[in-house]
């Protein structure tokens, strides 16, 4: 239905066409807002597949990967397949940056979180023995966190199928954000969940528990424009959050150093780089009152 008066137009005369470029009965996806889907031609589509919907993916659960040719009658051409996944994200499924033929996806292989690069045209792959969260925008390395704890500590985000080593531990110093050279294939621990916690708190508490009853982790990671910095979320449960969270919102340097919390009033969400020096959040602030969100 088109919206009517002053300051709106038309829904057939503002929105630009619209088709459907996949088909049923299998259902299909993508997942999140910052992973290139499109080639740099714009011609070629990621997509995923699965046969079911409606619950939480299963260790044994096995989704499709495939590339949509939307200059080619939306034809669906299969290119693998993954055990690593989630409703949010997917797989981390995308293009490797500036690549026609080469993307990436997590997959779990031999009872471990990997990620794969997948050579389009020959259909040669390099497994690399760490997943992948985020990519820099030259394509050289990623940025990651630790799966299986978010599995635990936030279901819909993290990867069924391996057991967290951690569970049982509120900060671990072995889990947090890792470097991954996309080359080699090798993590390095960047910053702990440990980590985290000692770096204070700008504002307070603010009401939340207290770091020792809480459970810590990190959660959607993203490289910078000029790969100079990332961003994550910090995030935390104990008694007075209950089923909830709180969180703060960390920029670091691409090696590690220099944490800084951005956002230190417990309710960061969805965010963007809007260029290397400015973020956009969905966020809180005190100057809003209580009952602004």
């Amino acid at each position: 239905m088109a919206l009517a008066g002053a300051g709106f137009l038309h829904a057939e005369t503002a929105l630009p066409p619209v088709r459907a470029i996949t088909k049923g009965p299998k259902f299909h996806w993508f997942g999140y807002y910052d992973k290139l889907q499109f080639d740099p031609t714009s011609r070629y589509c990621l997509g995923m597949e699965v046969g079911f919907e409606h619950r939480s993916p299963k260790a044994e659960d096995t989704i499709r990967l495939g590339v949509v040719d939307t200059e080619g009658g939306d034809s669906w051409r299969e290119i693998g397949s993954t055990r690593a996944w989630n409703w949010q994200q997917g797989c981390m499924l995308q293009w490797l940056p500036g690549s026609k033929d080469q993307v990436i996806w997590n997959d779990r292989r031999e009872g471990r979180f990997v990620s794969v690069v997948h050579h389009l045209p020959s259909g040669q792959e390099r497994v690399l023995a760490s997943p992948i969260y985020a990519l820099a925008q030259h394509g050289q390395w990623a940025i990651s966190t630790d799966f299986r704890r978010l599995n635990n500590t936030r279901p819909g985000y993290g990867y069924a199928g391996v057991a967290d080593p951690n569970v049982d531990f509120a900060a671990p110093k072995d889990a947090g954000i890792w470097h991954v050279d996309l080359k080699t294939g090798q993590p390095k621990l960047l910053f702990s969940v440990a980590d985290a916690l000692d770096v204070p708190q700008p504002k307070g508490d603010w009401g939340y528990s207290p770091w020792s009853e809480s459970r810590h982790w990190f959660n959607h990671l993203l490289v910078s424009p000029d790969d100079q910095r990332f961003i994550f979320l910090h995030r935390w449960r104990g008694p007075k959050e209950k089923q909830g969270f709180a969180t703060r919102l960390f920029t670091m340097n691409a090696d590690g150093t220099e944490p800084y919390v951005l956002d230190p009033y417990g309710k960061t969400s969805h965010f963007i780089w809007r260029d290397a020096q400015h973020i956009a959040a969905f966020a809180w602030h005190p100057s809003l009152g209580k009952e602004r969100f």
